[in-house]
């Protein structure tokens, strides 16, 4: 599985984006889809992950009510909408495909938001 992170930008502080993570080489059926956040220095944080076969979802408790993840099967495709953004959001977002056998991650899509 090829995993392609996009959608990232520069945006004001309370702004929007949405982030696509775009799978090529294989159907995401029976992966769970996971978005990170990374800062330089520190290490990869989950935030939002979702079951592609049930649409199960799990969101950090810092971001919930503001970011949102959903899939697109038909596309092999999941997103990530990030509203109400703040300036500690900023950072490289990654995403990561994973089953029992098999951890797949992607380049990541980098996202600034001002202040």
């Amino acid at each position: 599985v090829q995993l392609q992170a996009f959608g990232g930008g520069l945006v004001q502080s309370g702004g929007s984006l949405r982030l696509s993570c775009a799978a090529s080489g294989a159907t995401l059926d029976g992966y769970v889809i996971a978005w990170f956040h990374q800062l330089p220095g520190k290490e990869r944080e989950g935030v939002s992950c979702i079951g592609i076969r049930d649409g199960v979802t799990w969101t950090l408790d810092s971001v919930k009510g503001r970011f949102s993840i959903s899939r697109d099967n038909a596309k092999n495709t999941v997103y990530l909408q990030m509203n109400s953004l703040k300036p500690e959001d900023t950072g490289v977002y990654y995403c990561n495909a994973e089953t029992k056998n098999y951890d797949y991650w992607g380049r990541g899509t980098l996202v600034t938001v001002s202040s």
